[in-house]
Formats: structure tokens, sequence, C-alpha cells
């Protein structure tokens, strides 16, 4: 068993103290375990080593199931090595079987909280209080801790962009690796990015109502008001205008209604209500 501070061989007398109790300061992972059971020799040293490389930000508990029969009966396990992972007394996620490294990580890393996660949350505190010169600052130093951290960046580049600096948002959304610039809240922000610039180079929403009164089937007109609609946050009025450009030219501006909806769609993601009801629309029309 490693000398490390922060694994713990535990058992059925103070399973409570160190599992239940400490999963109040920082999340518990318990391995259930048996020398016999040669998948657990394979996952005890990559256990070690990732809960010596963060550092007390979880705790690592052993249990050897062979002499805790009724403490991993009480569990329920079935299979070994079984891993539990325990925060604020309860259990949040669990595994089973020999994980490689990268799957252990995924499964730790939603409930770890990192020194730059708690520095980035005092960012978005300062920011949302109007106190961007404070939020900057905090935001520089979260990730000069983490400079490899994809979602820090992402958060950065959305302050960034808030404060109408576009060309650092997407210098920030530039340096991710090719599979981060595909995370949601990546592809999010800069389809909004995206959606501003075309607002900039769009009429005034009156001059638009103006063309559309005189053609309702003025394809254009109906692209830049599904702009200012999206602007204001009127999603479904600006769908319903990409579905009319849809049904009135389908080749208009390289399908720019099609285009225009899958967008709206990776803004709003897909659990929004309006967008299922949209993408069902779409749905028809296409087929």
């Amino acid at each position: 068993m490693s000398e490390s501070p922060y694994i713990h061989s535990v058992n059925a007398k103070d399973f409570q103290s160190v599992v239940i109790d400490g999963s109040f300061k920082q999340p518990v992972l318990v391995d259930f375990w048996a020398d016999w059971c040669e998948p657990c020799k394979t996952v005890m040293p990559v256990l070690a080593k990732l809960v010596d490389e963060y550092a007390g930000k979880f705790i690592l508990a052993k249990v050897d199931t062979e002499k805790e029969q009724e403490l991993a009966a009480n569990f329920g396990i079935k299979s070994l090595p079984t891993m539990k992972l325990i925060v604020n007394g309860q259990i949040v996620a669990e595994r089973s079987g020999a994980l490689p490294e990268g799957e252990i990580r995924e499964f730790i890393k939603p409930f770890i909280t990192s020194e730059s996660d708690k520095i980035m949350l005092a960012a978005m505190t300062a920011h949302e209080e109007n106190r961007f010169a404070d939020a900057l600052e905090l935001m520089n130093q979260a990730l000069a801790k983490d400079p490899s951290n994809s979602d820090l960046k992402i958060n950065i580049a959305r302050v960034i962009f808030t404060q109408d600096d576009k060309v650092g948002s997407l210098a920030l959304l530039d340096s991710l690796s090719d599979d981060d610039k595909n995370k949601p809240d990546a592809v999010k922000l800069l389809t909004e990015i995206k959606m501003s610039d075309q607002l900039e180079n769009t009429p005034d929403l009156d001059q638009i109502e103006q063309r559309l009164v005189d053609n309702p089937n003025d394809c254009e007109a109906l692209l830049h008001k599904s702009h200012h609609l999206s602007a204001n946050g009127d999603h479904e009025l600006a769908m319903d205008c990409l579905i009319k450009i849809i049904l009135v030219d389908r080749q208009f501006e390289d399908d720019a209604g099609h285009k225009g909806l899958l967008a709206m769609f990776d803004i709003l993601g897909g659990e929004n209500t309006s967008v299922q009801k949209y993408r069902r629309k779409l749905f028809t029309l296409l087929h």
C-alpha cells in the first residue's frame, strides 16, 4: 500500500469518518478490491498515480472485500474492481472493471474542483458585478495555473466576447485543439460571434419590415430579419423566417435558410424545446 497521505485503507469501523464525513471536504473515490483479483492489481497503480497527481483534490479509500464482506454487500458489490465516487455523503458516480487511465480521469473530472476553477468562479462573479478589470485579472491568474484547460479558455473567450473583444475571443477559441473546438460550448460561442458579425452588416429592422410589406417572399429581407430577431431573443420568430426562406428558395445564398437554422440549433442546444420543435419542421420540409 502506498504511503501517500491521500490513500486510506478503510474498514467498517472507520468508513463513516474517512469516507462519508470526509466526502463533505473533498470527493472520496472508494475502490472495492481483492487480493486474488488481477484486474484490481492493474487499476491500483493508476489510481495511486492520479490521487497523488491531484494532490488532495480527492481521497482514495480502498476496501478489501475479502476482509470487509459485509461492507461490500451493503454497497451491492457484484464484480471487482468497482469504484464508487462519493460527494457530500452521496454516491454520485460508479464504474466497474479495469478501466484505462483516460476513462478514470473522465470519470472523476466532473467532481474535482481545481484551484483554477475556484479562481474562475470568482472571476465570473466579478464580471456579473461589472468589475471587468478584476474579472480579467482573475481569469489571467486561472489560465496561468492551468494553461491547458480548454473549458477555462472557452469561458474566458465568452467573457471577453461580452466586452466586444471579438478578436481576443476568436484567438482563444483558435488556440484550442481540433477536438476541443468541437465541444458544444465552443461551437455555440463561435456561432454567436459569427451571427453578431452578420448583424453588424444588416439594415435597420424598419427598413427590413418595409421590404417585406412590398414583397413577403424577399429572402434577403427574411434573412436579415432573422438576425435581428435572434439578437433580441425572439428565437422562434427568427426560425420562422428561416423556414420561410427554405420554402421560397432553397438555393438562396447557398441554402442560407437551412444553414441559419442549424446555427440557431447550435446556440440554443439540443434540449431546448424550440429546437426540438423546429428540427421536426425542418425534417418534414427536407423529406
